[in-house]
């Protein structure tokens, strides 16, 4: 088990390697801050599903207000054929505090390349894919300008296909997703929430997310992101073998033996890469 490591010396993560994606009700401003300084690797401010229509304007003024008084975050907004997506966009575009934008219900590339131009070509969009047109479409979306990583809307995602949570129902909507991010030379994607505050059942289906190559995970509540944050982590195990095996590629001349050698090199160097980002040690014997 990977040691916490307090709010207080906690280094930033990455956008690109964020693990934990907290998402957080737009209509509960006073929560703000706290999410901001929990274990989250990144904070989505959500305008979209956590708010009623007759509460979309204030609670995306609350929004805007506090990412223009020192706060950081990420906002969920609403889907580029909703009525309230312009409005969005004109309102965060200038906001200091704005990280990312997340686009709700994306379904092909072109909603992504229009709500990057409209918030002035500079600010990432992570692509939040929700159907079957958007699993379907998902390396179009992947290779779309502006695109900066791929998510799993996997509640309204199942909504809409009738498919169950089950592992081997949901793996093939993970696969696409996690092929097309490759394909279009992103991130890992984010894989959907763990409802519920089951911290087993949370710790177990994370495994998941990291099995199927899915490099973070959406949280409903600020109580998931350690666990999170740390079955997505490499293993102190994990870093003790690249450690050692970069040590052994060192001490041999860098000479490649056989045809093991290479993707054992890139995994080695992976996980060294990540053990640094998210202060893992190995294991000390």
């Amino acid at each position: 088990m990977n040691a916490p490591r307090s709010s207080a010396t906690r280094r930033e993560i990455a956008p690109e390697l964020a693990r934990s994606w907290l998402l957080v009700a737009a209509t509960r401003p006073e929560t703000f801050d706290d999410a901001a300084a929990s274990h989250a690797d990144a904070v989505v401010l959500d305008i979209e599903d956590a708010v009623d229509a007759s509460r979309k304007e204030s609670a995306r003024a609350d929004v805007v207000r506090w990412l223009s008084e020192g706060g950081r975050a990420w906002v969920r907004i609403n889907d580029a054929g909703s009525e309230y997506w312009a409005d969005d966009i004109e309102e965060l575009r200038s906001a200091p505090g704005l990280q990312g934008v997340m686009l709700a219900k994306t379904e092909v590339g072109g909603q992504v390349m229009d709500t990057f131009n409209r918030l002035g070509a500079r600010v990432p969009i992570v692509a939040l894919v929700e159907s079957a047109v958007g699993i379907e479409n998902a390396s179009e979306i992947a290779r779309a300008k502006g695109v900066f990583r791929l998510a799993f809307g996997s509640g309204d995602f199942r909504r809409d296909t009738g498919m169950s949570a089950d592992r081997e129902a949901m793996a093939y909507p993970r696969a696409r997703l996690v092929v097309s991010s490759r394909v279009g030379g992103l991130p890992g994607p984010i894989d959907g929430p763990t409802v519920g505050s089951s911290h087993p059942i949370l710790r177990e289906q994370s495994a998941i997310t990291v099995s199927m190559g899915m490099t973070g995970k959406l949280c409903l509540q600020a109580e998931q992101t350690p666990v999170v944050n740390e079955v997505i982590s490499p293993t102190r195990t994990d870093v003790e073998w690249a450690h050692e095996f970069l040590a052994d590629f060192d001490a041999r001349g860098r000479i490649v033996r056989d045809g093991s050698d290479l993707p054992r090199l890139g995994r080695a160097r992976k996980i060294m890469q990540l053990a640094e980002a998210f202060d893992v040690l190995p294991v000390v014997r």
